[in-house]
């Protein structure tokens, strides 16, 4: 007979199929009706579920097998098993009666559809076979076999059992005389027939050599790129040149699935970006506020970590009912206690409830385990929210936010200021450590933003509750030194999915290198660690407006009156120069300075006396420099220092300072205290000028030059105590 006429076919009524649509008994592949996809999976796991989406969404009909059955097939990852899905498929095929059906099997927890069912039988039928497997390049799972293979010109030579496609008949026939145990090899099973000539002719079998219906990843990882089209995304075989319509992520090749999963078949797109992510959201607007899901979070202070007074604000801060939160504070430090027994004792209260494990109590990394299993024994809890006292989250909605995404566990993406490093990796290497994704840079910096399944987070990330009490009950998931490479090993073995979220900007994370501790304000000192927070912390909050709102004032002639530090600044410095106590007695002669006398002397402490001479110049450069360059333009200076210091006026100590040029090009004065407040009177009077200012504002500069017009003298302090930081700059 000859071929049918595909336009004929068409034509015809699927109800009344034309006898030229009929080819060797078989309905011809212009009815997408006639495929049955069919999987086992006697579980829903994250990747079952990812494998139904893309079906769905190229409207496949899908028939599983073994559902809610115990699986009995081994861990074939490692060692051959799978025996139980073919005796599945033989007791599933019985009931089918329809010989021009045809059968699409393929495992589902590592597959995604990269395309649909009419590319798929157009392909089927092009390979003019009745059945056709998978093909891959590594022989599994007995190497022995390898000359009973056909040779092939070109293409992969060796069967892979994890997808195959043909009619029913031959389906039913390839899988009869199946007789094994369920822990026994399918892919073996598979092989021996295919490597038997009679039987590869009788069930007419061919593999799909050069990847058009199937790419198993394992052994092929060099081979396969990602191709984006027209708001879809293929997986192309660049060794073949053909875009497989299923992808296999075989063996050892599951984080790669996992890859190739955020982008296909239209998971992201250029242009769409993500499709999916706002898909199975768990809202929480229509709720009341005693209807919020109860949140254990575990705070892990491991080391001595700057800022942490500022953690505990942001904290208070997160919007989510406080009466919904259980705080559980693994305290490892005892440098960090005061600033943990500050906010419970403010706040603790407000929490559902509090449990402190203090330094004293020697747990090793295994608190985490420990957290966590309070949650898993807790049936009220419903979330664990993981969070480590260096985590900076700037988004007050970032619990909320989470939560919302319904997600087995889902982390906020934070990165360190300046720099690609974030909380999560996109890739691991061979021995499990970090490798860089081909989209990671892309992720971090934004030109990507999704909801995207990596291999490992770390720092700050929500799991569900479910899924302690249930896939991970009785499951040790922090059992090496280190939790968080612990805990994500554990969840890839089990086969749950992480996440990581960079939809929204949640926040950063401190960089702890180099923190000292030898301070009382040892935040101060963090300018170059940890420049962004140090700024929040210490920079005025109205000094980037500056230029823009026209805040710099000119009460004098070549007087210019800025905002520049905050208030915790001034507190902060004031606290630090009178914790170190050793103030100068105010005599000319002194040992601290270049000549040893001071013609003008103060009674004060100067920075390199504190340690703190290269912060101050790096502030200096940062935030002073810009506002003199653009005040006197045409100098420019370096903003070299040999005086920068503390002044303490006292009216029984030292009131004033007598009439002087400073020995600078120009100089810094900055109130570090409020007068009215803490003090009366002070003030700095230009007497070529006769010009004062009598009401310095905390946390604001004054700039001015040093030599020759400038003639200054401090005004009397009558009460209380006063405090400036002073820089005499390019002296």
């Amino acid at each position: 007979m000859k071929s049918p006429d595909p336009v004929q076919c068409l034509s015809v009524r699927k109800t009344q199929i034309s006898p030229l649509c009929i080819v060797n008994s078989s309905v011809m592949l212009w009815f997408p009706d006639k495929l049955l996809v069919v999987t086992v999976a006697t579980k829903e796991t994250d990747g079952y579920r990812r494998f139904l989406r893309t079906a769905k969404h190229f409207n496949y009909t899908v028939k599983v097998l073994g559902r809610g059955q115990k699986w009995k097939g081994g861990d074939y990852m490692s060692a051959p098993g799978g025996g139980q899905k073919v005796r599945l498929l033989n007791e599933g095929l019985k009931e089918m009666k329809d010989d021009h059906q045809i059968i699409l099997f393929i495992d589902s927890y590592d597959v995604v559809f990269a395309s649909g069912p009419k590319e798929l039988l157009k392909k089927f039928q092009q390979a003019k076979h009745r059945v056709v497997f998978s093909s891959e390049t590594l022989i599994w799972p007995d190497r022995h076999l390898e000359d009973k293979y056909p040779h092939v010109r070109e293409g992969n030579r060796f069967l892979g059992s994890g997808g195959f496609i043909g009619y029913l008949p031959n389906i039913k026939e390839l899988v009869a005389n199946w007789t094994g145990d369920d822990g026994d090899s399918d892919q073996l099973f598979f092989t021996k027939i295919y490597t038997d000539q009679s039987k590869r002719k009788s069930i007419n079998i061919t593999l799909d050599n050069k990847c058009r219906l199937f790419q198993n990843l394992h052994g092929a990882l060099d081979d396969v790129v990602l191709k984006f089209e027209d708001h879809q995304v293929r997986v192309r075989n660049v060794l073949y040149d053909t875009l497989p319509v299923i992808i296999h992520g075989n063996g050892p090749t599951k984080l790669q699935i996992n890859y190739l999963g955020n982008y296909i078949p239209n998971t992201w797109t250029f242009e769409s970006g993500c499709t999916v992510c706002r898909e199975d959201l768990r809202s929480l607007s229509a709720l009341q506020e005693n209807e919020y899901p109860l949140v254990v979070i575990g705070i892990f202070i491991q080391q001595p970590t700057p800022f942490v007074t500022v953690f505990f604000e942001r904290l208070l801060k997160l919007q989510y009912p406080k009466n919904k939160l259980k705080l559980f504070i693994f305290n490892k430090e005892a440098h960090h206690q005061r600033q943990v027994q500050s906010f419970l004792k403010d706040y603790g209260s407000l929490y559902e409830k509090v449990t402190v494990i203090e330094p004293e109590e020697e747990m090793d990394g295994a608190c985490v385990f420990f957290f966590s299993d309070l949650c898993r024994r807790d049936q009220d809890c419903d979330y664990f929210f993981s969070l480590d006292i260096e985590v900076v989250l700037k988004n007050k909605d970032t619990l909320k936010i989470l939560i919302e995404q319904n997600l087995p566990i889902v982390a906020p993406m934070i990165t360190r200021a300046g720099r690609l490093w974030s909380n999560f990796w996109g890739a691991l290497s061979g021995d499990g450590y970090y490798a860089r994704s081909e989209d990671y840079v892309d992720i971090v910096q934004g030109r990507r933003v999704g909801v995207w399944n990596v291999p490992y987070v770390s720092n700050v990330y929500l799991v569900k509750a479910g899924l302690l009490q249930r896939e991970l009950k009785d499951y040790e998931l922090f059992s090496s030194s280190d939790p968080d490479m612990a805990f994500c090993h554990n969840i890839r073995n089990k086969g749950i999915f992480m996440y990581v979220t960079n939809m929204h900007t949640f926040g950063r994370i401190l960089s702890t290198e180099n923190y000292q501790t030898g301070h009382l304000h040892n935040d101060l000192w963090q300018i170059f660690e940890n420049p962004v927070d140090w700024e929040e912390r210490y920079i005025h909050e109205n000094y980037t407006r500056i230029m823009k709102d026209k805040l710099i004032e000119n009460p004098c002639p070549d007087v210019y009156w800025f905002p520049v530090f905050s208030s915790v600044a001034c507190n902060h410095m004031i606290e630090e120069m009178e914790h170190y106590g050793k103030w100068s007695g105010g005599a000319n002669v002194d040992n601290r300075i270049h000549g040893g006398y001071e013609n003008v002397p103060t009674i004060d402490i100067h920075m390199t006396q504190i340690n703190f001479e290269k912060d101050w110049q790096k502030f200096l450069v940062e935030y002073v420099v810009p506002i003199t360059e653009k005040m006197f333009p045409g100098y420019y200076t370096k903003a070299h220092f040999e005086l920068a210091f503390v002044v303490r006026y006292k009216p029984d100590e030292q009131p004033s300072l007598r009439p002087h040029h400073d020995a600078s090009t120009f100089t810094v004065n900055i109130a570090l205290n409020q007068v009215g407040l803490d003090y009366q009177g002070g003030g700095c009077r230009f007497l070529r000028y006769d010009c004062s200012i009598q009401a310095p504002r905390k946390g604001w500069a004054l700039l001015h030059p040093g030599r020759l017009t400038h003639y200054h003298e401090g005004l009397p302090t009558t009460a209380g105590v006063r405090y400036i930081a002073v820089s005499f700059v390019d002296p």
